[in-house]
């Protein structure tokens, strides 16, 4: 065991509590979660930058000492990579995010050039025995919030509002900021979380600042990528442990798209979450992705859309689309947030359903 200095601690590693003083071990266990410490051997003046556990993004500089989680990465933009079937003192490694995912096989990108190389100096150890200094590899699954079992609605679990989309950046987490905003502004009590993707916590700071309460990722259940085996057990305590602060609205944003390998799938085949989704809302790159993703939802799961948002309704041209096409009312997020609100509360209207002591609307 040797002894560094952490200069930065990614966002991902957050409720381990890692101290910057570290101790790191030669064992590394080549296993999603792992935590390791890296120091930074390139420069880059694009997506340069890594989320530390205050939420903030912190550039990174050659020479610069990190700790992340193993994981991988299957981006349909940005860098994808996966978990190596070894890790030892000495090898490569890319960072895959900006959360602090590390792994390997990144290749470069024209967007965001090439990844973070990153020199492995070892795992880093945590003492869970008390009085003695047994060490062992650090891993974010150790720190994880329990996992419970989630209610149904007659054991109190509020509405859910689900936000997909065709892909990733189609504009799911402005919508869902947006959304939250406004009915916080109508006086609901609104928790947020996001289900699927790879762990970064700025989408969840970003629905807490617009006033969610609490918030919650995928990341707090001990996950640091979600696929179609973790997605389901991490979503049903991630929708529990937000019903247990007994908000009048629970909002839920599935990263990536509908066809993508983060688990969205299988949450949306999962009886006790489908079920339970009040309000969808669709979030399209253009104009055949809203038409797909609305036949999709409709015929493989059973589910309507409530309203479409995201890049499709940058325009008159989208927005026109989809509500004469399809049939469904399209407002963009960021100009028209008290319309989509309405159109997500008419849903629930429609629907009979209460929020708190009131019918919605009433």
């Amino acid at each position: 065991m040797k002894r560094c200095t952490l200069d930065k601690i990614a966002s991902v590693t957050l409720r381990l509590g890692l101290d910057r003083n570290a101790v790191l071990g030669d064992a590394i266990p080549a296993q999603a979660g792992t935590v390791v410490a890296c120091r930074v051997k390139n420069a880059k003046t694009s997506y340069n930058t890594l989320e530390d556990v205050h939420g903030r993004m912190v550039a990174l500089h050659p020479g610069d000492i990190i700790a992340g989680a193993l994981g991988h990465r299957d981006a349909l933009y940005g860098f994808s990579g996966k978990v190596p079937t070894k890790v030892a003192v000495g090898d490569e490694l890319q960072l895959l995010n900006l959360g602090g995912v590390i792994g390997t096989g990144a290749e470069a990108t024209a967007a965001t050039g090439e990844p973070f190389r990153l020199e492995v100096l070892g795992s880093v150890m945590e003492f869970p025995y008390l009085a003695t200094r047994v060490g062992i590899p650090a891993n974010i699954a150790r720190a994880a919030l329990p996992t419970q079992p989630m209610p149904t609605r007659s054991e109190g679990l509020p509405p859910l509002i689900v936000l997909v989309g065709t892909c990733m950046d189609a504009g799911k987490t402005t919508a869902a900021s947006i959304l939250i905003s406004e009915l916080s502004h109508k006086g609901l009590r609104v928790a947020a979380g996001k289900l699927t993707g790879v762990s970064l916590r700025r989408d969840i700071l970003q629905m807490q600042d617009c006033g969610a309460e609490p918030v919650a990722i995928f990341t707090d259940f001990g996950v640091v990528t979600t696929d179609e085996s973790t997605s389901v057990p991490a979503a049903h305590s991630l929708i529990a442990n937000l019903a247990g602060a007994e908000p009048d609205l629970i909002v839920l944003e599935m990263g990536d798209g509908l066809l993508g390998t983060y688990g969205v799938q299988s949450l949306l085949s999962d009886e006790s979450i489908r079920h339970a989704i009040e309000s969808v809302v669709l979030c399209a790159q253009d104009p055949v992705g809203a038409w797909g993703g609305q036949m999709l939802l409709r015929e493989r799961y059973g589910l309507a859309v409530d309203v479409t948002s995201g890049r499709v309704t940058d325009t008159p041209v989208g927005r026109r689309f989809c509500e004469e096409k399809l049939g469904v009312p399209a407002f963009n997020a960021l100009r028209e947030g008290r319309n989509l609100t309405e159109a997500v509360l008419n849903g629930l209207r429609k629907k009979g359903l209460k929020l708190g002591r009131e019918t919605v609307g009433a």
